[in-house]
């Protein structure tokens, strides 16, 4: 993962002599004004030219992260973001809906409630996002995801043998993964941990030699249970249940009452209706989720 505003041909090039080959840029939006209130200037010529950079040494994958929900955004902009975007034909396109929690995020107090899209505008961009890609050549993935006919994501979905993490979808089934730098998120079959997102923390135990993990959480029994259930729900649109779960899912009429999903014996199942909110469908069997009602997570739209 590469900021445009920073990377350069020799980093890219020493990454690919290593043995990276994919490589994934952090976009958001390529409105000035967007760009300006979230201070994340990037001209579309600089994504343009790492673009070209990662694909002239031979990276087999380039995929962009835009954002949606963004202040300032309008309709308008994201319809000339996702042009650009499509013109620039990244293989893959992570599509995120913007996670105001201004109450981790201090910066994001600077913004203001009017700068914001409400939540109709922001299911107006996702629609609009969607349609320009399906239109653009690219097939949807799942959650957030589209990519390229000939992408090894979109093989993968056709074969069944596509898979999802905690980082988004991908085509290995792997039970370890290593997050390296500031802030990065490790996963094994049992437990997350984060790394330290200070440079002097991260730095200080990097040199002692040490593992900079600032917090960790170990998977409980039904916890890993849950988490099958969720990757299966992103991938397959359907897993199994337990009868407590179908008894608390019932506790939901309105999913089932505007066609979002079914069950069948013990099997939950989410309509093409319902796709576009499966991660409100996954949070109804997350119990950590559901007995939250501080503020605590951010808004799905």
């Amino acid at each position: 993962e590469v900021d445009p505003r920073r990377v350069n041909l020799d980093q890219l090039q020493v990454l690919r002599e290593l043995g990276y080959n994919r490589v994934s840029l952090g976009v958001q939006d390529f409105n000035p004004v967007v760009q300006k209130i979230v201070n994340r200037i990037q001209p579309l010529e600089l994504t343009a030219n790492v673009t070209k950079m990662s694909r002239d040494l031979g990276y087999m994958s380039v995929n962009f992260d835009l954002i949606y929900g963004l202040p300032k955004q309008t309709l308008e902009t994201m319809r000339d973001t996702l042009e650009k975007t499509i013109e620039l034909r990244p293989d893959r396109i992570a599509f995120y809906s913007f996670a105001y929690v201004p109450w981790i995020k201090p910066s994001q107090k600077l913004f203001k409630d009017e700068d914001l899209p409400n939540s109709q505008l922001k299911w107006d961009m996702h629609e609009l996002a969607r349609e320009m890609f399906l239109r653009g050549g690219y097939e949807e993935i799942g959650m957030d995801h589209f990519a390229l006919p000939e992408d090894a994501l979109s093989r993968a979905r056709k074969t069944n043998s596509l898979y999802r993490n905690f980082m988004g979808y991908t085509d290995q089934k792997i039970s370890t993964l290593i997050g390296l730098g500031m802030s990065a998120i490790s996963e094994t079959c049992d437990c997350y941990h984060q790394n330290y997102k200070g440079m002097l923390d991260y730095s200080r135990l990097v040199v002692e030699d040490k593992l900079p993990t600032e917090r960790g959480h170990i998977l409980t029994s039904s916890e890993r249970d849950i988490k099958k259930q969720i990757q299966e729900l992103l991938i397959l649109f359907k897993t199994k249940v337990t009868d407590q779960q179908i008894q608390e899912i019932h506790q939901h009429q309105d999913y089932f009452d505007d066609g979002l999903i079914r069950v069948q014996g013990h099997e939950l199942l989410v309509t093409e209706k319902g796709a576009p909110f499966i991660r409100n469908v996954c949070a109804l069997l997350d119990p950590d989720y559901q007995h939250q009602n501080d503020g605590k997570f951010s808004q799905s739209i």
